[in-house]
């Protein structure tokens, strides 16, 4: 009886110390991170309106496509210096972020199984002189829990459907030095 006991013991101890290495090992990633590009090869481009120096596109992207890699590209490519965004659709992995205002980085969190994307917004502004996406996602489960938070990579499967609306006035960020993150700065 003492050895199970101790046994016991052990392996709790032992479990203790997974959860205090798995806690010390959270990922932290700085806001002002480049994305990368070149992987999402399935993305198709439509203009769906065009009024006047505003113009509205759908965005579809395919299986397999990475969301962030695909707006960044897509702003690049159209030279999109001011402009919102919505989308829904559905995601087999994801890469959400906290913001930690006490170390200015975002805490990772991963949805490592397939969600339904129920929400997807953002802008996208010039900072350094190159467009910059700014999402924001929740992702619910199979059960209906939804999880969200400040976008930083999440692959679509099957589809992701992007409403965006190219403004012709350019907005700007800055680099905020109290929190270390590029900002809108309407007064630009």
């Amino acid at each position: 009886m003492k050895r199970k006991t101790s046994i016991r013991i052990v392996l709790a101890m032992a479990l203790l110390a997974l959860v205090s290495i798995k806690a010390q090992a959270q990922e932290y990633v700085a806001a002002t991170k480049p994305f990368q590009t070149g992987r999402s090869p399935g993305v198709k481009v439509k203009l769906i309106s065009d009024s006047g120096s505003t113009k509205t596109y759908i965005l579809v992207f395919a299986a397999g496509d990475e969301i962030m890699s695909g707006l960044n590209e897509f702003a690049t490519k159209y030279h999109v210096t001011s402009a919102h965004f919505t989308a829904i659709g559905d995601a087999r992995t994801a890469r959400i972020g906290w913001f930690d205002t006490s170390k200015k980085m975002f805490k990772v969190n991963v949805i490592s199984t397939q969600s339904e994307i129920t929400s997807l917004i953002g802008d996208i502004a010039l900072y350094n002189g190159k467009p910059a996406v700014h999402a924001h996602i929740n992702l619910a489960s199979e059960d209906g829990t939804v999880r969200g938070g400040h976008l930083l990579e999440a692959f679509v499967s099957p589809t992701l459907e992007v409403i965006m609306t190219v403004e012709p006035h350019p907005m700007y960020k800055q680099l905020n030095p109290g929190f270390d993150i590029p900002l809108i700065n309407p007064g630009r």
